[in-house]
């Protein structure tokens, strides 16, 4: 048996819901995982939920049995009695649990803790007492005779610090708080709830990934989708309601900051950050996400998208009330749900619509959400779904939320770096975080909405994209990019992220996103790299050769990660205008898809929002 770590969980995670040792141990020849990214249901290992001891190797059921003698012997379970979980220290017993995982071979000894150095010793020393193969019944040495080593394990335990976890507890939590997690979405749909509630006069503090935000304004940068994030949020005085895009490597690494939140929104699960920390599986990345429901309080409300059958499944686990969202209110789920009294949030007759039971409450039309282009962004639809129900569970009312999503703009000052549209003469570019294939899937819906499909715009528009990930992504992922843009665009470019190789060869990434653009039949010398993200946007648009230079008005894409200002300067000094109204959009579409005939856009729902500074459609539809 090997120590895989000791990792000490601050907060609620995909095995308790409180601070958690997560004991990893491996038993046997060393493998490598390999299997199906979606497996049987026979073969699917939940995370979270506790193995039989008998099904586990012996030497994991000693280690299992190890911590928990070692809590007995030392007395580093009191603290169940001050938390009323044991009538006296005598009968305080810690819980340990027994976890598979899909690593072969690995597995989980989970047990609570509230003192940090004692729980590292007792894990430590569990380990080590197995691994001298010391017997359960062993006692420490004294003038008697005993184990020495089991004596040693124990006086080391008893010298221990006792730091208390950090974590926020409910009695210390002053303020309403709203958990969104999911693979794709979450940063949009955060910074839509945010909005909503900041426009009816709520003081909100906010976690992204690009920081924390306060009533919309950084105020802190760097990805703080994690506990230090949520601390400092529920620390400042001025919060009055906290929204808390919680990602899963905060949960995995150090588990959630905080022991219940008041709302939560589950977006979707698809492949990303896979092949990292042991996880494999979608079934197993969906665990972890849906950490944020399992804390919500039974008096609060939980969204889960019902066309995902991942998310749909967490329903059956969650102590909340259940609101379900989806695009299509034909849903089967949806249906079901509703006739037992349930909540949804639905597109109906092309309105935002809250349903409850039978009653249907229309909030706002599809057309005049601004980041929904039309009804283009499908995927920006879905999450005004999430964000309306979530708003609603923190006692937004309709029209509250009506006036949110109706202001809530696909530009830098709302969504930074989600659908961010900039003009470069007659050429739309498109900044977008897409960072995986299902992200690159929905960007190109929209693009493909304002050109058209290949076939349609073939001679008339041009639909471009430049591609590139972080290198922590699994080889089938980082080729499923290439082969979803090199489908779908007519021409593809590389950017490098070299900041963010995490451990890969540049050739080994460019070379991946290749083997996935030729598989869609795209050829490698019509296939630029770029060093940057800048200099792929610049190249993309003033080289002579590239579509984007050419003399067709289209759209380029950009996947952008990590220079997201540079992208943007860039553009400016292109020429590039920023562009928000919907009418401007519109009249870009008409010319794209109907050249030569007069656009109606002008009139269309939403082109009242285009602000004074704008430029006028022409400006981006000159053709």
């Amino acid at each position: 048996m090997r120590l895989v770590e000791v990792r000490l969980l601050d907060g609620p995670n995909v095995y308790r819901l409180e601070p958690t040792v997560k004991l990893e141990v491996s038993v046997g020849r060393r493998r490598t995982w390999y299997g199906s990214r979606l497996p049987t249901q026979q073969s699917i290992v939940h995370l979270g939920r506790a193995a039989k001891p008998a099904d586990a190797p012996p030497s994991v059921r000693d280690l299992g049995a190890w911590v928990a003698r070692l809590h007995a012997l030392t007395g580093a379970a009191a603290w169940l009695v001050t938390e009323g979980r044991a009538a006296s220290p005598a009968r305080a017993h810690i819980p340990v649990m027994l976890h598979r995982t899909s690593e072969p071979g690995h597995w989980i000894v989970a047990f609570p803790w509230r003192e940090r150095e004692r729980a590292e010793a007792i894990a430590s020393a569990a380990f080590r007492l197995v691994e001298l193969d010391i017997a359960l019944t062993a006692r420490p040495r004294d003038a008697r005779g005993g184990s020495r080593s089991l004596g040693r394990a124990v006086a080391a335990i008893g010298d221990a610090g006792t730091t208390p976890p950090p974590w926020i507890r409910d009695a210390d939590r002053r303020v309403p708080a709203v958990s969104i997690s999911g693979t794709n979405g979450k940063s949009t749909t955060t910074r839509m709830i945010t909005h909503i509630l900041h426009a009816a006069g709520r003081h909100v503090g906010t976690t992204t990934s690009d920081g924390v935000l306060f009533d919309e304004v950084l105020v802190e940068a760097g990805d703080l989708t994690g506990p230090a994030g949520a601390r400092a949020v529920f620390a400042d005085p001025r919060v009055e309601v906290a929204v808390l895009e919680t990602a899963r490597g905060g949960i995995v690494l150090k588990g959630m900051g905080y022991e219940s939140n008041d709302a939560s929104v589950l977006t979707n699960v698809s492949a990303d950050h896979l092949d990292l920390q042991g996880i494999h599986t979608l079934p197993e990345l969906a665990d972890v996400k849906a950490t944020v429901t399992r804390i919500t309080r039974p008096s609060g409300v939980v969204v889960l998208n019902a066309e995902d059958p991942l998310v749909a499944a967490m329903a059956r686990r969650v102590k909340a009330r259940v609101c379900l969202f989806a695009l299509d209110p034909d849903n089967a789920s949806v249906h079901r749900h509703l006739a037992r009294g349930g909540l949804a949030s639905l597109v109906i007759d092309g309105r935002i619509t809250e349903a409850e039971g039978v009653e249907r409450r229309p909030i706002i039309a599809v057309d005049e959400i601004p980041v929904a282009v039309f009804g283009l962004a499908r995927h920006n639809v879905a999450n005004a779904l999430a964000a309306a129900a979530a708003a609603r569970a923190l006692g937004a009312s309709i029209s509250e939320v009506a006036n949110g999503l109706g202001s809530f703009q696909p530009t830098a000052d709302h969504a930074p770096g989600r659908l961010n549209f900039y003009a470069v003469g007659d050429r739309l570019v498109v900044v977008d975080f897409a960072h995986n294939e299902a992200g690159v899937d929905v960007v190109l819906d929209v693009a493909e909405g304002l050109v058209g499909s290949r076939r349609e715009r073939r001679g008339r528009a041009f639909l471009s994209i430049i591609i590139g990930t972080a290198g922590d992504r699994p080889d089938d992922s980082v080729r499923g990019i290439g082969r979803i843009a090199a489908a779908r665009a007519d021409e593809v470019a590389i950017k490098e992220t070299l900041h963010y190789l995490r451990g890969r060869t540049r050739e080994s990434m460019v070379g991946e996103f290749h083997e996935g653009i030729r598989g869609a039949g795209a050829r490698r010398r019509d296939v630029v790299v770029y060093e940057t993200e800048a200099l792929a946007v610049r190249g993309e648009l003033t080289d002579p050769g590239r579509l984007a230079s050419g003399p067709l008005p289209g759209v380029l894409v950009i996947m952008c990660h990590a220079e997201r200002d540079d992208v943007v300067a860039t553009i400016l000094d292109l020429g590039g205008v920023a562009v928000s109204s919907l009418a401007a959009l519109g009249a870009f579409r008409d010319a794209a898809r109907y050249p030569g005939q007069p656009s109606d856009t002008d009139n269309s729902p939403g082109s009242e929002m285009a602000g004074p500074d704008e430029p006028p459609p022409s400006a981006i539809a000159s053709r």
